[in-house]
């Protein structure tokens, strides 16, 4: 029994020397290692922090960037809207007179027919619109003239072919852009109630043809669809 306890004593005793005998090479190694391990940790450590503040600061700055884009879309809208209340209020009640020509500079006055072989159109408007017409020959507009709601108009030309247009609408604004022509950019529309119609192509010989257009409950008029390309 004491002799496996003397072997007991001895082997701890050799661990314990063992282990105390490591070199001082060895030590500043192991120590050096360790250093090493701690410095790499706290530049990681500063790496991953610097890398979350620069997201934060990204997340911050695309925040407040689309804040601000959607202040600015705001106050255009507001502003757009703005315009167009001031527009509406100005010209809503506005109107020309019944044979008035809102596109002279482009496309002329209406004269009279005098010779022989002329022939006419008659237009009748609504009640509730006001109507400008064109009239076209040779798909270019030949006449033209304002016509109030309610009232006639009528338009002498020498006998062919031609094609009629009709703008309706309410609140004549003469700034409003319709499209861009031969002659630079036709100006004049209605605020409100626009609508575009159209007949087919007419030969008239000494004939007087009469539109009576007439504004059906379901919205449409009497007439075919047409837009602003077609009728100017």
């Amino acid at each position: 029994m004491k002799y496996k306890l003397k072997n007991t004593i001895y082997l701890f005793f050799s661990l314990i020397v063992f282990s105390s005998c490591e070199s001082e090479a060895e030590i500043k190694q192991r120590t050096a290692i360790e250093e090493q391990q701690r410095i790499e940790l706290v530049a990681q450590n500063k790496k991953e922090a610097e890398e979350r503040e620069y997201r934060v600061e990204q997340e911050r700055v695309i925040k407040e960037k689309r804040e601000e884009e959607e202040r600015i879309e705001r106050e255009e809208k507001l502003e757009k809207e703005r315009k167009e209340q001031e527009i509406y209020n100005r010209y809503i009640n506005n109107s020309l007179s019944t044979g008035a020509t809102p596109y002279y500079y482009c496309f002329g006055d209406n004269n009279s027919c005098n010779d022989y072989g002329c022939s006419a159109i008659k237009v009748k408007t609504p009640a509730n619109s006001d109507v400008v017409v064109t009239i076209k020959r040779n798909g270019e507009v030949y006449r033209h003239a304002y016509i109030k709601a309610g009232s006639q108009y009528t338009m002498q030309f020498p006998d062919g072919i031609y094609q009629a247009f009709f703008y309706y609408g309410k609140g004549w604004n003469p700034d409003k852009v319709m499209k861009e022509t031969t002659c630079g950019l036709l100006e004049g529309g209605f605020i409100a109630n626009e609508h575009f119609g159209k007949d087919s192509p007419q030969k008239l010989n000494n004939q007087v043809l009469t539109y009576e257009l007439i504004l059906q409950q379901n919205g449409n008029f009497s007439t075919s669809p047409s837009n602003p390309e077609e009728a100017f």
